[in-house]
């Protein structure tokens, strides 16, 4: 090397001796290192074969004339050797090395190709090096041989020229892939991923996913345009393999159990969405002695996937050390700048380095986000399928401790953790490493003054730790308003219903705002706590410079603050900033993955059923298809047996009735056969499969009569529907005559009069089977059969589940998680008022169309399709409209809107001036080695800052209570609105859609909102003003700017239209993975009676992976987008220094390093940019949802003032339906036409009718839930359609059909006006035959319901709304009366009640039960929506007509 020749010139070069040597082996090394590595690479990930193609036979063909090339060279050299002409040793080593490398590069393009690999990076990166290195040796050939006198080597010129081109023409091949191999997936696939066959150019730009951004651009993207996910991101390929190693993990710790316990919790008001205070249980995990014993979670996961997450440590170590070199290069720079008498090249050369780091960091950062995603993706995959399939196989005891929302949680927040964690946890490592470095660097430059600057960074982590502590408690309080509100929210949009037809509506407004108003304050506490945070992390460097420098000049006269020492330490502080302030946060994110590890680890630990326990299987020789042999059952491990030494054999194609008191184990029963329960002793056969049609469920009936098994189990299918399609249940398909007769069938019921058919009965008491024989030989015993009916007998008519009797109501507890789909005790189908049934004549069976009734899955299932689309549409195509960013100023205030915004502008105009003063005091002249006026220079500085300081403070409070402002306003317009909505809006409307808008869209507008408009507006601020410093430093960049900037916009337009769409997309196929789920959870053991869990994890799985589908684009196109901008700010740095090299004769050094120092950052300020402005725009749209109710149809007006009608109206009670007719939507047919009665005042009117003859749409129309759509209803003289609602809903009451209470206490249940006293209120609860009952409490009237008013039995729920209808003592009562939930005794109590309390009233009785309207004056008699008879009960009995044959049913005649 000389350094005359290569540095300290104007035309530089290398020595021939280097050029020969170094130049050469350098990409030998590179390739002679890369290869056993590379080597056993491929060894191992075979993708196929390729076969030969052109381009193939090309690179090789070109591979082996390089290789002539360079042994052409040698043998020259030999041949000069021959012809005495020594050389030195280098020419015959360097083609020797060169030769072999080139067969080296050959054999492997050839080993790429047989193992499939259609481009390849290691190829393409030797092929660069050696390009590069070529072309120096090529430049200085040229040079040499222009140079007149120099004599010139021919044959080596030559030989050199032609490898040169070969080179070129290697590298240009090398940009195109290969064809796919054979037999690989993508043949086959209709829509394969791209990244597979992209070339490796095209896969670190991510050129391969712009098709997708084009297509998104022109029309939003749908479902069908998504890619197949590649191999190896699938979750057939990936879950397998975790479970595998999860498996081997816990066989190696099995030798030595975990011992779970699982207790029962205490009764606690349970806060899971269904709110019923199930017995649940608590996995209490007993500390095994040897600590190690513990199957550790994580180290299955690195295995599983660390390998591919490992090379992210190469990414990003590689990264953070080309993040210094860009405050090196500066540093370069500015003393250029300073050297008069350096050669212009040099200047140049810095810029082009500073470019080349800039790329190449860009490259390489994004290739470490890619691999971090796509593991994170992958865990998530991982982690939902196995957190499924083990779901499938948990025993009922182990599925106690966890409630579906947990489970689900586990699958969505703790999933989620694990993502999150896996972009960070590199930091752990890298942040120490990048702080040190800094630190090193900043030493060599300011000496000790650095320790100022940290100690100021050291000050504000622990000021920073505690804010983030307090942040913390105030989100933990501000959930819990949060959820508080959202589950009172649940409980009015559930009984909304009773709401409307109590005129309740505004008390409940009350206790919504009640609760909001604790919710804001919390969030007004931690608005201020943001300001704060904001103030310091904006004030930060500003304070750590301010320290430094201040220090730095006042040690000693001497130290000079030159530009070079203070941009420099800008540019490492501000590099210093970002791991100072991250490390908080991964450490938490660090604390919240090992909890949710630790809950993964719980749920992959419970114990699973034992296959084995009951014998399966077409076994011949014995003699019956169910056999038991003194078996003992018991839901858990720990827990007593709940089925005792049962002894029974059914002979096959026989009907066995079960039978017994509530709660005696028939349906434990059912679940011991189907394997459900822990078997403790005994020995069970099945022969062949058993299928369990649940409770309530016709639906699970046909599909258990569908699927031809030998045996049958059935719970209960017909206490829920009525007599009459009971009856035809029973004949069609259970009974000696029905479709199964020649089948085994086992049937748990509480109907007494089908049990003279029965073959055998079974008669249990408390676990055990008392007693067993056909029904004549049971009658003769009189034993506990006999007891049984006589219980029963005179429920004859009430053909319903009597279950429920009892007021704990606890049908076999466990259950609840088993068999019985979950229902609350009485909520046995839910017919309620709305229930907008039409009779369909040839089958005999009604189909209701409401969204209550949940028996219409399929119907239902098609509704709720159109109900989504039209949900979905309307929220969202396109872009965000201005209107809404419009709207949201306005909630906000547009004073503060402004204010706010000029705020902003007065801080960023202070920082831009104080880092202009920085570089004004930089170019000060030095006096015998001091600088003047340092202390104005500082003091200027400092106020500039302090100044900056404040206005960051203002904006930020503005910003924030502004937030606040708008949050609160939106929030009671939604509100409001929503109570306004007619009761048809909310059939039509998923409740889930609408908790959603009062979650989730106000969370977002609460808390997500406004720091994504501070973070927005200070990205925008900061590009702004890293252009004007650079145009101030070097006018001449205004040529380039704007360019650049119309590059950025299109590229940002571009990716918004795709991301924004793929979002919505990702987020649309979310919710089905955790419906699925739940419904897997409620419905596991059928799923496993019919043996179908393969089937259902492949559509665990199928559903897992659509959403990976959309979610992998989204994050390729966020690494798309990012490296375009980065390559945009990469070309701002390079015309900022470049400009700044032109003209470094007419520039101080302090302006080159201001403007170059303020380009290094804008990429940043870029980045966060464009990530900001698409998050606004994704949050806005929170915004637009919550006004899209505002303009929705309400219902007529609560009260007007013109028409309101007398306090005392009705007086008399008189109603008149005058040509009444009415239809529940535009487009359906009338329900109820033409009816014409007058009720007179204090008349008893029984209305009865098939089911779906329109008995519950005539209340509807009287309470205006639905208005008329022809004729009018006239009470006392006044046309209801013409006053307000709550007028006409408070002077008419109705006892309804399912008693539903609110949480709260009891007499908010009552009263929730607060306008009766205290003693009219005991004397409702005396009449309604609670006052014992509530008098007994320890809080009486104040005793608290839970939710739903699960703490109370249903017939005690039913008392207290008998006691609400007391209260309000109206003179026009409705009583819609409960299908199954009320035994005779509560229904004798409310009917006498009735009677004397409502004398003088006008009652209306919707009855299905007949005997309770015997004794009523009149009877109407409804069939397909028309009056068809009408008269005294009596009178109707004896015309024979439709309501004699309804007595006839039910046993009456």
């Amino acid at each position: 090397m000389d350094w005359n020749l290569t540095w300290h010139t104007e035309n530089p070069d290398f020595t021939p001796c280097f050029q020969n040597t170094v130049l050469v082996w350098i990409p030998c090394i590179y390739l002679w290192v890369c290869f056993p590595v590379y080597f056993l690479y491929l060894r191992y990930h075979d993708r196929g074969y390729i076969q030969m193609s052109h381009l193939n036979k090309a690179k090789t063909a070109l591979g082996l004339i390089l290789w002539i090339v360079c042994w052409a060279d040698l043998f020259y050299s030999f041949w000069e050797r021959s012809q005495n002409i020594f050389r030195a040793p280098f020419f015959l080593v360097s083609p020797t090395v060169l030769g072999i490398t080139m067969l080296l590069a050959t054999f492997l393009i050839q080993y790429e190709r047989i193992k499939g690999v259609q481009s390849s990076g290691v190829m393409m990166i030797f092929w660069f090096i050696s390009l590069s290195c070529a072309t120096i040796i090529f430049r200085s050939k040229i040079i040499h041989a222009l140079n007149m006198d120099a004599e010139v080597d021919a044959f080596r010129y030559v030989t050199f020229c032609s490898y040169f081109v070969l080179l070129l023409v290697q590298l240009i091949l090398c940009c195109f892939p290969e064809r796919p191999p054979l037999f690989s997936e993508t043949v086959n696939d209709p829509n394969p991923c791209p990244e597979s066959s992209a070339s490796f150019l095209s896969r670190i730009t991510f050129w391969w996913i712009t098709g997708l951004m084009i297509q998104g651009y022109r029309t939003p993207l749908e479902a069908k345009d998504l890619w197949s996910l590649n191999k190896e991101d699938l979750s057939e390929e990936i879950v397998p393999g975790l479970a595998r190693n999860w498996a081997k993990e816990c066989a190696k710790t099995k030798r030595q159990p975990l011992n779970m316990l699982y207790l029962p919790k205490k009764q606690q008001k349970s806060n899971d969405s269904n709110g019923d205070v199930t017995e649940e249980a608590e996995a209490l995990i007993i500390k095994p002695t040897r600590r190690n014993s513990e199957a550790s979670l994580f180290k299955v996961l690195y295995k599983t996937f660390g390998p591919y997450f490992l090379m992210s440590f190469l990414f990003k170590a590689a990264h953070d050390l080309l993040m210094f070199a860009g405050p090196e290069i500066l540093k370069l720079l500015i003393n250029f700048v300073n050297d008069k008498g350096a050669p212009n090249w040099q200047g140049y050369f810095y810029t082009g380095l500073l470019f080349v780091c800039a790329c190449l960091q860009t490259l390489i950062l994004h290739q470490y986000f890619h691999i971090c995603f796509v593991t994170g993706m992958r865990l998530k995959t991982a982690i939902v399928g196995v957190i499924y399939r083990k779901a499938l196989v948990i025993t009922n005891s182990a599925r106690r401790t966890s409630t579906v929302g947990e489970i689900v949680n586990l699958m969505s927040v703790d999933a989620q953790r694990f993502m999150d964690l896996v972009t960070y946890i590199n930091m752990i490592w890298s942040a120490p490493l990048q702080v040190i470095l800094a630190l090193y660097l900043l030493w060599q430059n300011l000496g000790p003054s650095v320790l100022a600057g940290v100690a100021v960074m050291i000050l504000l982590v622990p000021v920073n730790a505690v804010m983030a502590m307090k942040t913390k408690t105030y989100q933990v309080a501000q959930m819990k308003s949060k959820d508080n509100r959202i589950k009172l929210m649940n409980e009015i949009l559930n009984g909304i219903k009773v709401l409307k037809l109590y005129a309740w509506e505004l008390a409940f407004r009350e206790k919504v705002l009640e609760i909001r108003q604790e919710e804001l304050k919390v969030l007004k506490k931690s608005a201020y706590l943001a300001a704060m945070a904001t103030f310091t992390w904006v004030c930060a460097p500003f304070l750590v410079a301010l320290s430094t420098f201040a220090v730095y000049v006042t040690i000693d006269k001497n130290n000079i603050l030159d530009a070079q020492k203070a941009f420099v330490s800008l540019a490492l502080f501000n590099i210093l900033r970002f791991p100072l302030n991250i490390l908080p946060m991964v450490i938490s994110s660090i604390v919240e993955a090992s909890v949710s590890l630790k809950r993964l680890r719980v749920f992959l630990s419970h114990e699973e059923l034992d296959p084995d326990s009951i014998i399966r299987g077409p076994i011949r020789d014995v003699e019956g298809s169910i056999i038991v042999k003194n078996a003992t059952f018991s839901w858990s491990k720990s827990d007593p047996p709940s089925l005792n030494s049962i002894n029974f054999t059914v002979p096959e194609g026989s009907l066995i009735a079960v039978v017994g008191q509530v709660g005696c184990g028939k349906s434990s029963l059912l679940s011991a056969l189907l394997g459900e329960m822990d078997k403790k002793e005994g020995c069970v056969v099945v022969k062949g499969v058993n299928l369990s049609g649940g409770q309530k469920q016709r639906v699970s009936l046909a599909r258990a009569v569908y699927c031809n098994a030998d045996v049958y189990l059935f719970d209960d299918p017909l206490s829920a529907v009525d007599a009459h399609v009971g009856k035809h249940i029973f004949e069609k398909v259970i009974g000696p005559k029905g479709i199964l007769n020649n089948k085994t069938r086992v049937l748990v019921t509480h109907a007494v009069n089908y049990l003279p058919q029965m073959d055998t009965i079974l008669v249990m008491t408390d676990g055990e089977i008392s007693e067993m024989g056909s029904y004549q030989e049971l009658l003769k015993q009189d034993g506990a059969f006999a007891e049984f009916l006589r219980t029963y007998a005179n429920a004859e008519q009430n053909m319903e589940n009597s279950d429920t009797n009892s007021p704990a109501g606890k049908e076999g507890k466990p259950i609840e998680n088993g068999v019985l789909v979950k229902e609350a005790p009485g909520k046995l189908v839910h017919r309620q008022l709305s229930n907008s049934s039409t009779y369909s004549s040839e089958t005999g069976k009604s189909q209701h169309q409401s969204s209550t009734a949940e028996l219409q899955r399929p119907l239902a299932e098609k509704e709720k399709n159109s109900w989504k689309l039209t949900e979905a549409d309307t929220a969202q195509t396109g872009r965000v409209k201005a209107t809404v960013y419009w709207d949201y100023m306005k909630a906000i205030g547009l004073f503060i809107s402004f204010l706010s915004i000029f705020l902003f502008m007065c801080n960023h105009i202070a920082s831009l001036a104080s880092n202009y003063w920085l570089s004004l005091w930089t170019d000060d002249p030095v006096i015998n080695g001091t600088q003047q006026y340092t202390n104005v220079r500082l003091g200027v500085y400092g106020a500039l800052g302090i100044s900056q300081g404040i206005a960051v403070f203002g904006y930020s409070m503005v910003v924030s209570i502004g937030g606040i402002f708008a949050s609160r306003h939106l929030h009671i317009n939604l509100l409001h609105n929503v109570l306004r909505s007619p009761m048809s809006f909310f059939e039509r409307t998923p409740s889930g859609n609408l908790v959603n808008r009062f979650s989730k869209e106000m969370d977002t507008i609460d808390s997500t909102i406004p720091p994504i408009i501070k973070m927005f507006m200070g990205s925008t601020f900061n590009v702004i003003g890293a252009c004007i410093i650079i145009l101030l430093a070097t006018p001449i960049a205004a040529v380039i700017i704007p360019p650049l900037g119309l590059v950025y916009l299109f590229v940002q337009r571009f990716y918004v239209a795709t991301s924004r769409q793929l979002k919505r997309l990702e987020s649309v196929s979310r919710s089905p993975v955790y419906s699925h789920f739940n419904e897997t959870l409620l419905g596991v053991s059928v799923i496993r009676a019919f043996e179908e869990q393969k089937r259902f994890i492949q559509q665990n799985d199928m559903k897992v992976d659509a959403n990976q589908k959309a979610y992998y684009p989204s994050i390729v196109a966020n690494r798309w987008l990012a490296v375009r901008l980065e390559c945009v700010g990469n070309c701002i740095v390079l015309f900022a220094a470049l400009f700044a090299v032109i003209a470094r004769n007419r520039l101080s050094a302090g302006l080159v390093g201001l403007s170059v120092s303020y380009s290094l950052q804008i990429t940043a300020y870029l980045n966060w940019l464009v990530r900001m402005s698409s998050e606004l725009e994704t949050n806005i749209v929170a915004v637009e949802r919550v006004k899209e109710y505002a303009e929705m149809e309400k219902e007529a007006e609560w009260s007007i003032e013109q028409a309101a009608p007398v306090s005392t109206w009705p007086q008399e009670g008189k109603v008149e339906f005058r040509g009444y007719g009415l239809r529940y939507r535009e487009d359906l047919d009338l329900v109820l036409k033409n009816i014409n009665v007058t009720i007179n005042g204090g008349e008893k009117i029984g209305i009865v009718g098939r089911t779906g003859a329109g008995k519950s749409s005539l209340t509807l129309g009287l309470f205006r839930i639905n208005e008329a759509a022809e004729g009018e209803i006239v009470i006392d003289g006044i046309n209801i359609a013409k006053i307000g609602l709550h007028d006409l809903r408070f002077r008419i009451t109705i006892i309804p059909q399912d008693p539903v209470l609110f949480s709260g206490s009891l007499r908010m249940n009552l009263d929730p006006f607060d306008q009766h006293s205290d003693e009219d209120i005991w004397r409702s609860l005396e009449l309604a035959h609670l006052k014992n009952f509530v008098s007994s409490l320890p809080d009486k009237l104040n005793h608290e319901c839970a939710e739903g008013g699960e703490n109370l039995s249903v017939g005690q729920r039913q008392l207290v709304c008998l006691a609400r209808a007391l209260l309000r003592k109206s003179k026009i009562l409705v009583l819609d009366e409960a299908t199954a939930a009320v035994d005779l005794e509560t229904d004798n109590l409310i009917q006498s009640t009735i009677k004397s309390q409502f004398e003088e009233c006008t009652v209306l009785t919707i009855a299905h039960r007949l005997n309770t309207i015997m004794d009523y004056t009149r009877v109407l008699v409804l069939d397909r929506g028309e009056v068809v008879e009408c008269g005294s009960p009596d009178n109707l009995l004896q015309k024979k007509g439709i309501f004699y044959s309804m007595a006839k049913d039910s046993g009456l005649v």
